[in-house]
């Protein structure tokens, strides 16, 4: 109620700086209890999830409020993109937000303060409980990208429950490239050699705007590599039809208008992996119906943000009420019996 009341200022301003009072007003929050396991519990890559609804990436970009979104109800978060050193990201503005079409736009370019200050909050809450995934990225200017990523495997394996390399945004230049065959393979030997036999599972984070081969060499070098899953998938570069004025900003679109296409490739990559590694399904996920038709997809676990900018911070809970009713209505006694039977 508070959040429905307060939106109409909150819209009124900038949505980068927004954005930054919301995180300042989650800091002012006492750190919640992470959600309890129960019905809709997951287990998955080593880890127990309490409920298979988490926050994606780029909410929290430099783990300033792990607790207090656990506190929400999600089941997990996922802090990052984190980059070696700390860089501004791309010009101001380069967030926007597109009301009419439920949706956001934004460019920001791996903005954060780098991985050593990150380190230093994620060791601060080590023993605050619940699941935080650390979302690794390479700094723009970099000379060895490849280098970033193992950089970073090494600095955050310890404080992580899984690690998510993320190969998929598409603000910063040439980062997609990542993507094809032998630089796949090459980056994710260079990870998994840095975290080492014990370290976390690694997920990795794809693109919605691949073709069939790619799709195909993805899961084939996923599965070779015992990944822990795959995130279907970061924001798009294509535009469907919008009616915002802001429709024509470059940057990766996200929120309600990617729904259709991020389902698709999640069907997608469930079909080339024939269910051989668990998927995490992103992208215009906003009612519990949308989460259930993603599991139903084949995705084990699910990950929102942009509707939470429009709907607030009781989304979470508001979903994970509604899976419990249509796990039952459709009977089911788990989220994994559901998953993929579309």
């Amino acid at each position: 109620m508070l959040f429905h009341l307060a939106r109409p200022a909150l819209f009124a301003l900038d949505p980068e700086r927004a954005h930054r009072l919301t995180i300042a007003g989650l800091k002012a929050v006492p750190r919640g209890n992470p959600a309890r396991s129960g019905k809709l519990a997951v287990k998955l890559a080593g880890l127990e999830f309490p409920n298979p609804v988490g926050m994606a990436a780029g909410f929290d970009k430099d783990a300033e409020v792990p607790d207090q979104l656990l506190g929400l109800g999600f089941g997990f978060t996922e802090v990052g993109s984190i980059t070696p050193r700390p860089q501004t990201g791309n010009p101001k503005p380069r967030l926007f937000r597109l009301v009419e079409d439920r949706a956001v736009i934004n460019r920001m370019g791996f903005n954060n303060g780098g991985g050593a200050a990150a380190k230093r909050r994620l060791e601060a809450r080590s023993n605050g409980g619940g699941i935080v995934g650390v979302n690794i990225g390479a700094n723009k200017d970099s000379e060895d990208r490849v280098a970033d990523y193992a950089d970073m495997t090494r600095m955050m394996a310890p404080l992580a429950s899984y690690l998510a390399v993320n190969i998929s945004s598409p603000n910063t230049p040439g980062l997609r490239a990542l993507q094809d065959e032998a630089a796949l393979t090459g980056l994710l030997d260079a990870v998994l050699e840095a975290r080492g036999k014990n370290g976390p599972p690694v997920f990795l984070k794809v693109a919605p705007d691949l073709q069939p081969a790619d799709i195909d060499a993805i899961a084939r070098i996923a599965i070779d590599k015992r990944l822990g899953a795959l995130i279907v998938s970061n924001t798009t570069i294509t535009r469907p039809e919008l009616a915002s004025r802001h429709a024509g900003e470059a940057g990766g679109l996200s929120g309600a208008p990617l729904r259709e296409l991020a389902q698709q490739r999640l069907a997608d990559f469930r079909a080339a992996t024939g269910g051989a590694i668990p998927l995490v399904g992103v992208g215009g996920i906003a009612t519990a119906e949308d989460a259930w038709a993603r599991i139903r997809a084949g995705a084990s676990l699910v990950q929102l943000y942009s509707a939470m900018v429009f709907e607030g911070p009781g989304l979470p809970r508001t979903i994970t009420r509604g899976l419990e009713r249509l796990m039952k209505r459709d009977g089911f006694s788990s989220i994994a019996e559901a998953v993929g039977t579309a």
